[in-house]
């Protein structure tokens, strides 16, 4: 995590995030523990209470972009997440995710909405953060 108040503003987050109809919570979880297995990650929490809630990853000393992965929790009734990653650091071979111009930082994207717990979804999206962790180097 970057800073210790980053870390406090994660946790105090989750904490204060009941239980949701769509089960986005529980996949935020999945996702934030998913990035925990590497050691090289650097996460960062950007709350923008009424937007969004943003979780950035990064790999430590990854030098073109700032993240490689961003996890955006929209602060709709119900939550829903966008996880999103630059064009060309991920495949996208069942076209899932959404081509957004200049989208991320400034830079294309693809970002996939989830608004339910699907396990296939979660799946396709935990294999595109190791594309993407792999390709931030």
């Amino acid at each position: 995590m970057t800073g210790a108040d980053s870390l406090a503003e994660l946790e105090n987050f989750i904490n204060k995030w009941k239980e949701d109809e769509n089960g986005c919570r529980n996949v935020f979880l999945e996702l934030k523990a998913h990035l925990g297995r590497y050691s090289d990650i650097v996460l960062d929490f950007v709350p923008r209470p009424g937007v969004t809630y943003s979780l950035r990853a990064a790999r430590a000393g990854q030098a073109h972009r700032p993240l490689f992965a961003l996890i955006d929790v929209i602060d709709e009734s119900p939550r829903w997440l966008s996880v999103c990653f630059y064009e060309g650091m991920i495949n996208d071979p069942e076209e899932l995710g959404d081509l957004v111009p200049e989208g991320l930082m400034g830079e294309d994207g693809y970002c996939f909405d989830v608004d339910s717990n699907e396990a296939a979804l979660v799946n396709y999206i935990l294999t595109r953060l190791d594309e993407a962790y792999e390709r931030s180097r």
